[in-house]
């Protein structure tokens, strides 16, 4: 499997950041990791190993992003406004840098995907941006940023907060048009630990059926955890439909 990883400044964070690449052609796909994740987390948790098929047929291409969201998501102590911040900067690093590095590699329209906290960033970067993207696969995400900042809600969080800022969306916006023509995948099980992903889904599927956007939110058994196994299924199973395949 080809494998290179990428070490580039990023002016919007003002710091070193990296990118994994795993594939040499196919389908460019942007790739979340998990939560205070860094980009070798595919590669650590054995995401690649299990698509190596789609990736060695060069049927895909992933671009696995470091995140910053020690100072972001995951910092419950700090200033809720700095937080926010902080998360904008890097939505600007994803769309203004790194997605520029991913077409300058591949000229294909990417998809998006993440798990957990990765698909909370893949759902934000897809709805604000579906221009840049053909399509998003999130996975076990939990779409409510009160469950991260208690409450706490101004100007810059609300444009990082899909169940928010979706809602509002003028049922006329270009963007409702755009969403219907790329693949939109929202998965969760209903296992261990994916409570408040079952709810916030829930929520957001019916957002998606009231702005009549054709989004594909799937709810799979009782039996599927919030975990990598049913990850590595859930991608495999869904991977075909992104490639326009099924």
């Amino acid at each position: 499997m080809y494998r290179e990883e990428i070490t580039h400044y990023s002016n919007s964070l003002g710091r070193d950041m990296h990118i994994l690449i795993h594939g040499h052609a196919g389908m460019p796909i942007l790739c979340f990791p998990t939560q205070d994740s860094m980009c070798h987390n595919y590669e650590e948790f054995g995401m690649t190993e299990q698509l190596s098929d789609f990736i060695d047929g060069g049927k895909i291409q992933l671009f696995v992003v470091d995140t910053v969201d020690r100072e972001s998501w995951s910092n419950t102590f700090g200033d809720c406004g700095m937080r926010a911040d902080r998360q904008e900067q890097y939505f600007h690093y994803i769309v203004d840098e790194a997605v520029p590095f991913i077409r300058s590699r591949n000229p294909e329209l990417p998809a998006v995907t993440g798990f957990s906290m990765g698909a909370n960033h893949a759902a934000i970067v897809f709805l604000r941006r579906p221009d840049l993207f053909r399509g998003v696969i999130a996975l076990s995400g939990i779409y409510d940023s009160d469950i991260f900042f208690g409450g706490f809600m101004n100007p810059v969080l609300y444009e990082n907060s899909p169940e928010r800022f979706l809602p509002n969306m003028p049922s006329n916006h270009p963007y409702i048009e755009l969403y219907n023509k790329r693949r939109i995948i929202f998965c969760c099980g209903q296992g261990a630990w994916e409570e408040d992903g079952v709810r916030t889904l829930n929520y957001l599927d019916s957002v998606f059926r009231k702005k009549a956007i054709y989004a594909w939110c799937d709810f799979w058994g009782h039996d599927v955890n919030h975990d990598w196994p049913w990850w590595f299924k859930q991608m495999r199973y869904f991977l075909p439909y992104m490639l326009g395949e099924k």
